[in-house]
């Protein structure tokens, strides 16, 4: 009989993992954070206000995390426009894709959320707040409307008040690319 032997890359894993304990941080000045403090409570408070105006709710909380990368994180890859619209879109249709053909359980939550992450970077709009708008999409059984509202309106309304916040100061500028 033969014996099983581990693959190398299991066995090398430990080894892969190792990372020195601290990395280089790049420095946060405090006038940095105090705008983004600033920025984020504005872009939150434009969906909240949006949503008595329109009378439907679109604060979700994937937002919460797309307004970490805009306003504390705005030259990253995954802040700029294509992304953020674009990851939050692709995401929410595979949420009502799922639903529509699978249900809502925890084995599609989790497919849902692979699936998110696979389409958008096919799509080239990966943004990592699409994988909690797709698990937020699958978990409350959604249709067709969640694309519009509140994903492409409440992601509408981020990129808004980013590009006046962003810009509105001397020590920032955003977008770094629009595709």
């Amino acid at each position: 009989m033969k014996q099983f032997k581990m693959p190398t890359r299991i066995t090398g894993l430990p080894q892969r993992c190792k990372a020195p304990l601290r990395g280089v941080r790049p420095h946060i000045s405090l006038r940095y954070a105090l705008w983004s403090f600033i920025s984020g409570t504005v872009g939150i408070m434009a969906i909240a206000e949006i949503t008595t105006l329109v009378g439907h709710p679109l604060l979700i909380g994937s937002f919460g995390a797309s307004a970490v990368l805009l306003f504390g994180a705005n030259d990253s890859p995954l802040a700029q426009p294509r992304n953020l619209v674009g990851g939050h879109l692709v995401s929410s249709a595979v949420a009502v894709l799922v639903v529509a053909l699978l249900g809502s359980s925890p084995l599609t939550m989790a497919v849902g959320v692979g699936m998110a992450i696979f389409m958008m970077n096919l799509t080239h709009t990966t943004h990592p707040p699409g994988g909690a708008t797709a698990l937020i999409g699958i978990q409350g059984s959604v249709g067709p409307e969640y694309i519009l509202m509140p994903v492409l309106l409440g992601a509408t309304i981020l990129l808004l008040t980013a590009l006046f916040t962003n810009n509105v100061v001397y020590h920032r500028s955003y977008p770094r690319h629009w595709l």
